[in-house]
């Protein structure tokens, strides 16, 4: 039987890029926001390897990612994704566009805009 080949956990999250620095994939690991195939881990030195199936948060969106290869080194980004895959549902956006007061493509309102705005506030009828 041959001997599968491991790396550490946080080594593996910013060899893949999901973290900026080794330290922030080291602090995420500790904190017990990572899953190695379905049961929680909090040392940074778990051995994961082909195979493994990791759950984390990123973001606002929870990663689930399978290990396709180990890596050696923290290259650029396209030989990064060649290391796992995604099995993440997509992610679907409610707005795709940010609620922000506007006035229906209009411009800036204008002083008599404004001033009828204030008075529908609530808070400004004293």
């Amino acid at each position: 039987m041959e001997k599968r080949e491991t790396i550490r956990l946080d080594k593996w999250l910013w060899y893949a890029r999901f973290f900026k620095t080794r330290g922030l994939a080291a602090k995420t690991v500790t904190g017990g926001h990572v899953r190695v195939n379905s049961s929680k881990v909090s040392k940074a030195s778990t051995s994961v390897g082909e195979g493994d199936v990791l759950t984390f948060p990123q973001a606002r969106h929870i990663r689930v990612i399978k290990i396709a290869a180990c890596g050696t080194r923290r290259g650029p980004a396209p030989e990064a994704q060649t290391l796992y895959e995604d099995l993440s549902p997509p992610v679907v956006s409610k707005d795709p566009v940010p609620s922000v007061p506007r006035f229906e493509g209009k411009g800036r309102p204008t002083k008599k805009d404004r001033r009828m705005t204030d008075l529908s506030r609530p808070d400004m009828l004293d």
